[in-house]
């Protein structure tokens, strides 16, 4: 079967290449799915670029992607809650890292069935900005009422956020650029401040939640402007000691500037390590069939072109998911 593959790190360009490779073998709690689509996200363009080397051990080459969407065409002896045909979508775990091909091994524990009512294309963007986003949010209660500061509201782990935030009833600030305002708006936001022109921390303050997406001086700076008391949940900034030991961090310790900032507010600070979940999956399949949520798509690749979609993600420029389609493939 054809993939796309890391070969060596670097350059984009230079570091991937379509290779053949045998098809995945099954074992007995997998699933075997045809991929109809995969999207890509920013840490697989930082995996190409070796910015993740010292987290993540790969012996290249290694098949890019982590989300996928498509059809069971095989199953393990101990799976019973799928069929052959059965239309699915997942996020697969580290150690399965490979979507971006012509057919995937998965365990049927992280897999559901995808939304009846969106194309493959669509369910491929889903998995991994959701799981993200609600995890990110659930790890600090979020609830009717909350008001909540979500950072790179065009983005897809922003856009989903966004989304999800607002069907929990909170009140939601979210940052953009001033062509993505109205864009930014029509997902449900209540404020969304123009970054280009606006001071975001003269607009948001006293709040609730901040939703750190971007990390650097936004993880420390969203201390200012949440109250005694509120929360700081990130997806990029150090990681909390409970955190860092699911990460496998021994003796890791806050960094200083960071411990007193939690202390100063008496502020909750959590960073999460999204975990593949099917119960969630399982969730955000009833939310996108019932309206609540809307899967937000930017740009579609057919799987040849797949080391441009890469290239673009990685310009930043991205509003919603790049999703790489092998619809056309069977």
């Amino acid at each position: 079967m054809k993939v796309l593959q890391i070969k060596k790190y670097g350059e984009i360009r230079k570091g991937l290449a379509f290779e053949n490779v045998d098809k995945p073998k099954i074992q007995n709690k997998d699933i075997l799915i045809a991929v109809k689509a995969a999207s890509i996200n920013p840490i697989d363009y930082k995996i190409v670029e070796g910015k993740l080397k010292d987290m993540l051990t790969l012996n290249l080459p290694v098949t890019i992607g982590y989300d996928v969407s498509g059809v069971v065409v095989e199953k393990g002896t101990d799976v019973s809650n799928f069929e052959i045909g059965d239309e699915v979508y997942a996020r697969v775990p580290q150690e399965q890292m490979g979507t971006v091909a012509e057919f995937v091994a998965v365990n049927n524990e992280l897999v559901s069935l995808k939304p009846e009512n969106i194309s493959f294309e669509q369910a491929s963007g889903l998995p991994l900005t959701g799981l993200t986003a609600i995890q990110a949010l659930e790890s600090v209660g979020i609830k009717e009422g909350d008001r909540i500061l979500i950072h790179a509201g065009s983005g897809g782990v922003g856009s989903f956020a966004i989304q999800y935030a607002k069907a929990k009833g909170a009140i939601v600030y979210t940052t953009t650029s001033t062509k993505n305002v109205d864009w930014v708006k029509a997902l449900g936001a209540d404020r969304v401040i123009d970054y280009k022109t606006e001071n975001y921390k003269e607009v948001a303050n006293n709040l609730d939640i901040v939703f750190d997406t971007l990390g650097d001086d936004y993880t420390f700076d969203a201390f200012e402007i949440i109250k005694v008391g509120g929360k700081v949940t990130t997806i990029v900034g150090p990681p909390d000691k409970e955190t860092a030991k699911q990460m496998g961090m021994t003796d890791y310790k806050l960094p200083e500037k960071l411990l007193k900032l939690i202390e100063e507010k008496s502020a909750v600070y959590k960073l999460t390590w999204m975990q593949p979940n099917k119960k969630q999956l399982n969730d955000i399949k009833i939310m996108v069939e019932n309206g609540t949520i809307k899967p937000i798509v930017d740009l579609i690749y057919p799987f040849e072109d797949g080391i441009d979609a890469v290239e673009y993600l990685a310009t930043g420029r991205a509003k919603g998911k790049v999703i790489i389609s092998l619809a056309d493939i069977y």
